[in-house]
């Protein structure tokens, strides 16, 4: 499970913990570099394209002795799902691709340059006096309003750093977000992905939210790309985590057909 731009594995947890008592999946959340857990090289090293986090996830794989698996990719975690197969064709067997970025021309400003989201990043509260005051805040506007309670809690659980006076830091840095909004310009980036999308070695699925700000016909032109079928979900860019129970479903029935 693959997460979007700023969040983390965690965010999935709600998810993968029905998913797990299903009986038919292993849940395997990803921080991809810079979120969560993970380390978060210099941002001037420029190790922030699609195939660095692509590299990252393929680790994981191997560690794990992870042979074959589907893979939930949702915003950018849907354009480095992409690439993780072009990486290593065979390795996934379903790809399903929820708002993923991958787009045929710059979706952002050109590197060096900002762009709204890369801006709004940067201008991000990095510390908070605790997790409750993080919650109460995030959770009184948009789009963070529409995550379901347990999905908020558990971004905000996953998604910080406790520090000892009881504070806590974003675990994934402002200009690390701020980058990676604008790393989806790059050669290396969204159109990689989306190049890749007609040669996907995988069946994927794409899915889009009836109510996202991003334009439908991105999705629909990925799932004409792909060759995919192509669903349009109730609810915003994250209808992931608006209804984890419906999450758990749309999973159970999409990617858990081989």
């Amino acid at each position: 499970m693959l997460h979007p731009n700023g969040f983390c594995a965690g965010l999935f947890d709600p998810v993968a913990r029905r998913l797990a008592s299903s009986g038919r999946f292993r849940p395997v959340g990803v921080d991809l570099r810079g979120h969560g857990g993970t380390d978060a090289p210099p941002v001037a090293d420029g190790g922030y394209g699609y195939a660095a986090l692509a590299s990252d996830v393929l680790a994981v794989v191997d560690a794990l002795a992870i042979e074959r698996c589907a893979v939930v990719g949702e915003s950018l975690g849907g354009g480095v799902a992409t690439v993780v197969d072009l990486l290593r064709p065979g390795l996934l067997r379903k790809l399903m691709l929820c708002e993923a970025v991958a787009r045929p021309v710059p979706t952002e400003a050109a590197p060096g340059g900002e762009n709204p989201m890369s801006a709004g990043a940067r201008r991000r509260k990095p510390v908070w006096p605790s997790r409750a005051a993080m919650v109460a805040s995030y959770g009184s506007r948009e789009p963070m309003n529409e995550l379901a309670p347990e999905a908020l809690a558990a971004y905000v659980r996953w998604g910080t750093v406790e520090h000892d006076d009881g504070q806590v830091e974003l675990a994934c840095p402002p200009e690390v977000e701020a980058t990676l909004f604008e790393a989806t310009a790059w050669e290396g980036g969204a159109p990689l992905a989306w190049e890749h999308l007609s040669s996907l070695s995988a069946p994927a699925v794409v899915l889009a939210g009836a109510k996202s700000w991003l334009p439908r016909e991105w999705f629909e032109d990925q799932a004409r790309r792909a060759g995919a079928p192509f669903h349009l979900v109730d609810g915003g860019h994250f209808f992931l985590q608006e209804d984890t129970a419906r999450a758990a479903s749309l999973v159970l029935d999409i990617a858990g057909v081989a």
